[in-house]
């Protein structure tokens, strides 16, 4: 395999429900907690929803640390990705991306993707590496769980 193909892992799941009600649960950090599938995610405050390329979002990890995000990709309601970095601390180089598309007015393919092609922080490493469509899909199942339910 291909060694740039290795380093972004994907997962897909369509989802039943409109594109703007799951890109409302990804869109606003203080959601994202509750479809963590990696169990990383501590709380964001609520007051941080994206609305551009270029914002940063913070988000402090189960550990306690911090992070910031700051927002490379956005287009509402379809796309969204950022690169999270220690607060101070340069982009390490790693990305997550959030892909919408509508399949009717009740449905969403939605593509989930980590890219760490550009990583340059050694110690993050053994962890990118580790990550599979599987660690994905665990985010994507728990999103589908919350945005079906309307919770």
């Amino acid at each position: 395999m291909d060694e740039n193909a290795r380093m972004v892992v994907t997962a897909q799941r369509e989802i039943a429900a409109a594109c703007s009600r799951i890109f409302e649960l990804i869109a606003d950090p203080a959601e994202q907690p509750r479809w963590d599938g990696n169990d990383n995610l501590g709380r964001a405050t609520r007051d941080q929803r994206v609305r551009a390329a270029g914002e940063v979002f913070v988000m402090e990890l189960n550990s306690g640390s911090p992070r910031e995000n700051h927002v490379v990709e956005f287009e509402e309601g379809r796309r969204i990705a950022w690169r999270p970095s220690e607060p101070g601390n340069p982009q390490p180089g790693h990305l997550w991306r959030w892909e919408l598309e509508p399949v009717g007015e009740t449905r969403t393919l939605v593509t989930h993707t980590y890219d760490w092609s550009q990583l340059t922080d050694d110690n993050r490493l053994p962890i990118a590496r580790a990550m599979t469509p599987g660690n994905l899909r665990s985010s994507l199942d728990r999103l589908a769980e919350i945005a079906e339910s309307g919770r």
